[in-house]
């Protein structure tokens, strides 16, 4: 027979409709719908981010200098290359009030800005006043603006006075929109707007203090961005500038949409191969009650090709259906919910009908529709004429031919390779599949050994039949526990994990804080106030240390005379500047691992000592050359030493230390770690923001906040990535209950007619649906807590501990859905006469 023909019988079985496909359907349409909404959503906000880039940025080009001002020549070149250019300094500091009986002082960012600012977009204030007014104050004191969250933290009103360092200013307005704060980054503190030349009294901007300038650039509109770019880098090579343009206007944003996109479709992708258990035992179920139909088509002369080409048309075509459906459902969500993901996005998108992600959702649904229906085809060819019976398709052999081995391998690695393209994370997607085939091996072992320990507790439970029931049906292999266990127990892994990462990150970030973590970070403290500073600090009863160095900020630029990313690739040491000390020993804290430490009087070329693990994963070893641009100046030391630095403990820890004599001529000031009791913690505040009012205190407390509440918004979006493959976990779940009620149908007749009761039988199904929940909340869990200790151990290398309500949580989920559904579909069965069922059955 030819394909045609195959065609024309696959036209006819599909005349009889959808009957015993909705599951299948539903699992490939939500799989499907997932991945396209979480593409969709992505490349919405990639297109509004490249859309919006000079407005994100606050011109068309920015160059940033960190910790000093351009110099001449440097501000000459953006004059002359530039219709207009922008000077913004970004700096934290403390704002202090004193209209109440007790002074307030609360972390604000501050951004200074000069006249021409912004260039692109409007600052809105209320009230509804020009930034140039508001900045302009009443008298002789300047104003400024504050987030509103700022505001109420101070108890400050519009025309209140508050203190930044040593300068006083009134608040004229609250901060309603910054044009450009999108392109911010992440803050430690509300934002506070003033004029740059009005901190000039401050004290903030001394020579050594913690501060970066963006020059903004508003270029002619002919102007090519890479030349400009390119003119930029010879201008002002050596000096440690960092180029961004209106291309890329908030890269660090683009970055983590990108990843974290890249990672709830790889969470999708679970929730899509959960919904392929669901698809191939709803294939399984629907071959079944074809048998006698592939027999007579046997007898009628079909070979095994066209059986198999006949049934791989009909999958074929409603799994088409499904794809297109999910596609369309995917593609649409974001369109129709719109403004609620723009009311609460903080970065501009552009939602739209994209085919990309579409494509690419509909492809990952084909292949996973192949991958989960190869096999249960196969086993058409096990029917032949003679086996008219009910049970020749479930008495195949357990293995389909090599070349549907081969197809089925083929098509899962296609599968693969396409998740590893679309991410752009080979490693992630490899480690993802490979945690997806680990939890489905053990899930699948663990219902053959339900199913064994089913069997063997069925024996000794004589005198409670109704447990018995439950434990024969279980142990039965067509009772169904192996898509209870494999489609629920998936699910609840995945989010059994995403739940155990989250609580281990919490706890590594927050737990033992006062054991672990200083109270206070104080950052520019001048060299001629350490004195001072320490001497209020260890002559209280109530701090227990004080860890003191000298800071300054470089970024790696050469490495051997190398550009350092083409020798240390992406590595986060290279992305912006990082913390560089001095110092004449090694810290206390500090273990050597290779080489030596320099001599307290050593004089000689600059040496630097690097941090071991940072070293290992750039492939830095002893004699390798560093090139560390510094306030503008390129030093080049040679690594001498390398020592452990323990950065988990959030205390005092520097990825470069160098010998003094190298930084002698760098203006430079000094940081400080303060571990107190939380008792003195405020009175240490007060009095030290009152004798200098310049330095900076950051309490680890309220930034640990802020960390906390970003992992609360990372963990919500997987949460309901993970719930996705939960829900379409729990439509498998109802696709093998519903496939099972005719079995439970006929076991309600039998135990009926030898004397059962409703409420015994119902008893046994509840206990059946029960245990089996256990069991697969259970597994879970195991599986759930060894994904999040992984994790947590090999990825985030921080210290595990089991998060038991969630755990638990799981377990309780398990037990309720099943029993849920298993109830669902256990009060028709009861209902029927035995009689008619039996008959039926002759």
């Amino acid at each position: 027979m030819s394909l045609r023909q195959a065609a024309r019988l696959a036209r006819r079985e599909l005349r009889g409709g959808l009957n015993g496909f909705r599951v299948f359907l539903a699992c490939l349409t939500l799989g499907v719908a997932t991945i396209a909404a979480v593409g969709s959503v992505r490349q919405a906000i990639q297109i509004g981010l490249a859309q919006e880039g000079a407005a994100l940025l606050g011109g068309d080009a920015q160059i940033e200098l960190t910790y000093r001002f351009a110099d001449d020549a440097e501000r000459a070149w953006m004059d002359r290359t530039a219709a207009q250019v922008s000077e913004v300094v970004d700096f934290r500091s403390m704002a202090v009030t004193r209209n109440g009986p007790a002074p307030l002082r609360a972390l604000t960012q501050v951004k200074a800005v000069d006249d021409a600012y912004p260039l692109i977009g409007t600052v809105v204030l209320n009230p509804d006043i020009p930034l140039s007014r508001a900045l302009d104050g009443e008298g002789a004191r300047p104003g400024a603006v504050m987030d509103p969250v700022l505001i109420e933290r101070l108890g400050l009103a519009i025309g209140d006075r508050f203190a930044l360092g040593t300068q006083d200013f009134i608040l004229t307005a609250a901060l309603i929109h910054e044009p450009d704060a999108a392109g911010e980054g992440f803050t430690l503190g509300p934002r506070t707007l003033v004029r740059t030349r009005d901190l000039s009294a401050s004290g903030l901007l001394q020579p050594g203090t913690l501060f970066s300038t963006k020059y903004r650039l508003d270029l002619p509109a002919n102007a090519d961005l890479a030349e400009v770019s390119a003119q930029a880098a010879q201008v002002l090579d050596g000096s440690g500038m960092r180029w961004t343009d209106a291309r890329n206007g908030a890269p660090g944003i683009a970055e983590f949409v990108a990843r974290l996109g890249a990672f709830l479709v790889l969470v999708g992708l679970s929730g899509l191969a959960v919904g392929g258990i669901g698809v191939s035992a709803a294939v399984r179920a629907y071959l079944a009650r074809k048998i006698e139909t592939i027999a007579t088509l046997r007898i009628l002369g079909a070979d095994r090709a066209t059986i198999f080409q006949t049934y791989l048309i009909q999958i074929g075509v409603l799994s088409v259906l499904g794809i297109v459906a999910g596609a369309v459902l995917g593609g649409l969500a974001p369109i129709l919910l719109a403004p609620v993901f723009e009311s609460r996005l903080p970065v501009p998108a552009v939602f739209a009908l994209y085919p990309q992600p579409l494509f690419e959702a509909a492809l990952y649904g084909l292949l996973t529709a192949l991958v989960f229906t190869l096999w249960p085809l196969a086993r058409t060819e096990d029917v032949r004429a003679a086996t008219l019976f009910r049970d020749a398709l479930s008495a195949a052999r357990a293995l389909p031919r090599p070349a549907f081995l081969l197809a089925t391998g083929l098509a899962l690695a296609a599968l693969i390779a396409t998740a590893a393209v679309f991410s752009g994370s080979t490693r992630l997607t490899l480690w993802t599949a490979a945690g997806f085939l680990g939890a489905l091996t053990v899930l699948a072992l663990s219902a053959f050994a339900i199913r064994r320990v089913a069997h063997w507790s069925a024996r000794r439970t004589r005198g409670r039949p109704t447990l018995r029931w439950a434990l024969a049906a279980i142990s039965d292999p067509r009772e169904g526990a192996a898509p209870v266990v494999l489609s629920l127990g998936l699910g609840l892994s995945v989010l059994a994990a995403v739940g155990q990462i989250d609580g281990t990150l919490r706890n590594a970030i927050s737990g033992n804080l006062p054991d672990v973590a200083p109270s206070y970070f104080f950052v520019d403290i001048q060299k001629d106030q350490m004195p001072g500073f320490l001497d209020r600090l260890e002559n209280d009863p109530g701090v227990t240390r004080v860890e003191s160095a000298p800071m300054l900020r470089g970024i790696i630029t050469r490495i051997n005379g190398r550009p350092a990313q083409e020798v240390a690739g992406d590595h986060w040491v290279l992305e912006g500047d990082r913390g560089v000390t001095y110092s004449e020993r090694p810290p206390q804290n500090a273990r050597i691992t290779a080489g030596d430490w320099w001599a307290a009087d050593y004089s000689g070329p600059p040496q630097i000592s690097l941090a071991a693990e940072e070293a290992e994963e750039m492939g830095l070893k002893l004699g390798d050359a560093l090139t560390v641009n510094i306030l503008g100046r390129d030093i080049t030391a040679t690594i001498t030493s390398l020592r452990e630095v323990d950065f988990s403990t959030a205390g005092m820890g520097f990825v470069m230390s160098m010998n003094p004599s190298a930084l002698a001529g760098a203006p430079h000031s000094f940081i400080a770690t303060v571990y107190a009791e939380e008792t003195a913690e405020a009175a240490i505040l007060r009095d030290l923001a009152d004798q200098f009012p310049n330095i900076t205190a950051i309490r680890v407390r309220d930034a640990i906040d802020r960390v906390s509440g970003l992992l609360a918004g990372l963990a919500s979006a997987t949460s309901y990535g993970a719930g996705v493959s939960l829900l379409t976990g729990f439509l498998v779940l109802i696709g093998a209950a519903a496939a099972g009620e005719p079995s439970r149908r006929y076991e309600a007749a039998i135990l009926k007619t030898i004397g059962a009761d409703r409420r015994k039988i119902l008893l046994s199904f509840a206990l059946r649906s029960a245990l089996l929940g256990l069991a697969a909340g259970s597994i879970a869990l195991a599986t759930g807590v060894l994904g999040g200790w992984a994790v947590a151990t090999y990825v985030f290398d921080t210290r595990y501990t089991v998060i038991w309500p969630a755990a638990l949580g799981i377990v309780a989920a398990g037990l309720s859905v099943t029993l849920l559904a298993g109830l669902a579909f256990a009060l028709r069965p009861l209902s029927v006469s035995p009689a008619r069922i039996l008959r039926a059955s002759d």
